[in-house]
């Protein structure tokens, strides 16, 4: 990579991958999930069922692009600039497709897929399970891994580590993980420190800090330990699939799937130059949140009632196309427009002195 400090535009090839990655999410669920021990569809697709079992990797492929991106989004701004960036791009989606969610799946009735009130307004929190109620839709446990995970970067923001400490935190965070998943095993500390999902954050942040200052042999051998503990640490996930599927992917299959992960981001750094910034790859960055919020349970819905009809695997593409289309509308149409009124919202409060928050309209913005 360069040595000098990259210049920092939009990476459309961020927005290329992320597609990737949530495309993966819904395979995985459509395709072997869906008719797995839950049996959330009547039908099962037995053909591509082992190579759909891959996708659920999608999750940590998010991971680690968040980790470059989240590094990228923190350099050079304030915690309150970071936190306020943080919550205009989760909220106001995450509330929409929750929204969506609740009066699709309501109205369905589905006793697989039970839907209140009370539910709907623990999920308002992202939080839900800690109010005692479960997620409106079963992917949204990355989404609480990634608010801790921010919550983290704003912590070192406020106390001044993140660009003076990078390197020495990620370090003691990738100890911490070692040290909880190979030999304590805490559930607590596994969710407070993200310790399985943590070296893939640490490898996107070390990944963004060789893109932007050059190679270094810490920053180089971190980003090694962080591969080899993440090999690891997939087996947590692995053998909860053994203990609920009766199948996984191999120790091989995760290794192998964890150097194509890793390669994927640092191609997607490396061939910058060669995919242009569009309306396009905008749009099909874009609409993965959307998508990834949407697709499990009004999938699962969808496929089922089409079926029937036009048979499981023309409902099964049909509605891959149709959530593809709808999750672009919720983005052009109601996600982006929810998220200009929040910035003029927050304006607002800057001008009452409420923060420090300064919209940076001149500042690139990376692939978030």
């Amino acid at each position: 990579m360069d040595a000098r400090p990259a210049r920092q535009d939009h990476i459309a090839t961020l927005d290329l991958l992320r597609l990737v990655a949530a495309l993966a999410v819904v395979l995985y669920h459509y395709f072997f999930r869906g008719a797995a021990a839950e049996g959330f569809l009547a039908e099962g697709y037995p053909v591509v069922a082992p190579f759909a079992i891959y996708g659920y990797l999608g999750v940590n492929l998010f991971f680690l692009i968040s980790g470059f991106v989240i590094a990228w989004s923190a350099e050079g701004r304030g915690w309150e600039q970071f936190a306020i960036a943080r919550f205009v791009r989760l909220y106001p989606g995450f509330l929409l497709c929750m929204t969506i969610t609740f009066v699709i799946v309501s109205l369905a009735s589905n006793p697989l897929l039970p839907a209140s009130i009370s539910q709907y307004a623990a999920n308002l929190m992202m939080f839900a399970p800690a109010l005692g109620r479960p997620f409106m839709d079963g992917v949204y446990w990355s989404i609480v891994i990634e608010l801790i995970f921010y919550g983290w970067v704003t912590l070192a923001l406020i106390t001044g580590v993140f660009q003076k400490w990078k390197l020495p935190l990620i370090f003691a965070w990738l100890a911490i993980a070692a040290l909880n998943e190979f030999w304590i095993g805490s559930g607590a500390a596994r969710l407070l420190f993200i310790t399985e999902f943590g070296p893939f954050f640490a490898a996107g942040i070390l990944v963004h800090h060789i893109h932007a200052h050059g190679r270094s042999l810490p920053a180089l051998l971190l980003l090694g330990a962080a591969f080899l503990i993440s090999c690891v640490t997939l087996g947590v996930t692995q053998r909860w699939m053994i203990a609920h599927y009766g199948i996984a992917v191999s120790q091989t299959g995760l290794v192998v799937s964890n150097i194509v992960m890793y390669a994927a981001l640092v191609a997607a750094i490396l061939l910058r130059d060669r995919v242009r910034a569009s309306a396009l790859t905008l749009a099909l960055g874009a609409l993965t949140y959307p998508l990834y919020l949407l697709h499990q349970n009004i999938g699962y819905l969808a496929i089922n009632a089409a079926a029937p009809l036009a048979g499981k695997w023309l409902a099964a593409f049909g509605s891959i196309a149709l959530l593809l289309v709808t999750s672009w509308a919720v983005w052009r149409y109601l996600e982006r427009p929810a998220q200009r009124l929040l910035k003029i919202w927050l304006g607002r409060a800057v001008d009452a002195g409420l923060t420090n928050f300064r919209p940076a309209s001149n500042r690139a913005q990376p692939a978030e």
